[in-house]
């Protein structure tokens, strides 16, 4: 087991959580600055995103968790431990629709298009999610159910837990992994897909990311439960049956990006203006034709004889 703190300053322990979790915040950024500038966006407005949509991730993932917990554990607490957040209780969900809510308050406030920066913040969030994982795997949480079978117990299918001294399912690590092949395919997505819609890359993301994550949800222990119902699982499944919806309704209804002009932009707008430009009316032109007059012969001079 790799031990939680990583460091100390000035009598403070700083933990490999917390390190973990500001490193995938900083990829996200840069990565953001990046396909913002593809985007048609400002690279230097994803700064001014950021402070928007982090603090409102952080308290959407905060609430989501203490909603959930309230009746099992923060009705019984006094109130001042819903603020604890360093104590644990954070969901990823949560903290999505938090940063969807503040994507959603700077589009408007900055005059942008939503869809265009939802399909930015993608593949950001979903790098994110992957190298978050890995500080569950410090913190030996998120894990699945025991394995008891020697031949299975290793790494990475399984990991060793010091506090019931048993091997479980490394769920953290499944769901790392497939974060992972969704970055890429949302990275290709972004650079390499023809005739995406605006909107399209945020749709990949939820369906993709939500199919992972009804699956491996469904391994784990430690799950946040509704009405005896795993509300990861519940959620996941709304999202994927929203997403490909909404794909397939794009691919029928709405109208694919215009293709680009053949040839050189000038010789493109010239056969463009030739091709729209409307036929001239046969009686205008049969009278422009009688107007000119006939060309007369030009008189030579006489010829002299030279002496």
């Amino acid at each position: 087991m790799v031990e939680r703190v990583a460091f100390n300053i000035f009598g403070k322990d700083i933990y490999w959580y917390g390190i973990i979790m500001s490193l995938a915040l900083l990829c996200g950024v840069l990565l953001a600055r990046k396909t913002a500038k593809r985007a048609g966006l400002d690279p230097d407005s994803i700064f001014d995103v950021a402070l928007l949509v982090v603090p409102l991730a952080i308290i959407g993932a905060r609430l989501y968790y203490v909603i959930f917990m309230w009746k099992d554990f923060y009705a019984q607490q006094p109130f001042i431990e819903v603020f604890k957040m360093w104590n644990g209780g954070m969901a990823i969900y949560g903290g999505v629709i938090g940063g969807v809510i503040g994507a959603w308050i700077y589009a408007r406030w900055k005059k942008v298009k939503m869809l265009t920066l939802l399909d930015v913040l993608a593949p950001c969030l979903i790098l994110g999610q992957a190298i978050g994982r890995w500080g569950n795997f410090i913190n030996q949480e998120a894990f699945g159910y025991a394995i008891s079978n020697p031949a299975l117990q290793f790494f990475p299918l399984a990991v060793f837990i010091e506090a019931d001294g048993a091997y479980h399912m490394a769920t953290f690590f499944y769901e790392s992994a497939w974060n992972f092949l969704v970055f890429g395919f949302l990275l290709w997505a972004t650079y390499k897909k023809k005739n995406r819609r605006d909107g399209d890359i945020f749709l990949y993301y939820l369906l993709l990311y939500g199919l992972g994550r009804m699956v491996i949800e469904g391994l784990r222990t430690d799950s946040l439960y509704f009405l005896n119902i795993r509300v990861s699982q519940w959620l996941s499944g709304i999202m994927v049956l929203l997403a490909l919806g909404m794909l397939i309704y794009n691919a029928r209804k709405r109208p694919k990006p215009a293709p680009a002009p053949l040839g050189p932009p000038d010789e493109a707008q010239e056969a463009s203006a030739s091709i729209d430009a409307p036929p001239a009316d046969e009686d205008d032109a049969i009278a422009d034709m009688q107007s000119v007059p006939d060309e007369q012969p030009v008189p030579k001079e006489d010829e002299t004889d030279e002496e």
